[in-house]
């Protein structure tokens, strides 16, 4: 069984503004820290969501391609071992109280 490759892009100046990059396909994954960041999701995109640590993550893709939308949770799950919360939960749509979920 192949396994992809992530790599992640942060951002010096907002720690909580990471990009994950597919190593072996064009899959970018924006991630949005939602205690402390606005996130307006793009309707032609695809938004995941998860809580670890105590704070509540955006997940959303940037210029999703069909073949890369399977990819997505894999990415996501990467992402919660990276910062040490594998038991993350993603869910499909945003938990906060008067949320619409973009489709």
């Amino acid at each position: 069984m192949e396994y992809n490759v992530y790599l992640l892009a942060t951002d010096p100046n907002n720690p909580c503004r990471d990009v994950i990059h597919s190593r072996d396909t064009e899959l970018k994954i924006r991630v949005y820290c939602l205690n402390s960041d606005s996130f307006v999701p793009n309707p032609n995109e695809i938004q995941l969501f998860g809580y670890a640590n105590g704070k509540l993550y955006a997940f959303e893709t940037i210029d999703i391609s069909a073949e890369d939308a399977l990819d997505v949770v894999g990415a996501i799950q990467w992402y919660a071992d990276y910062i040490d919360y594998p038991q993350m939960e993603i869910l499909p749509e945003d938990p906060r109280p008067g949320q619409s979920v973009a489709m």
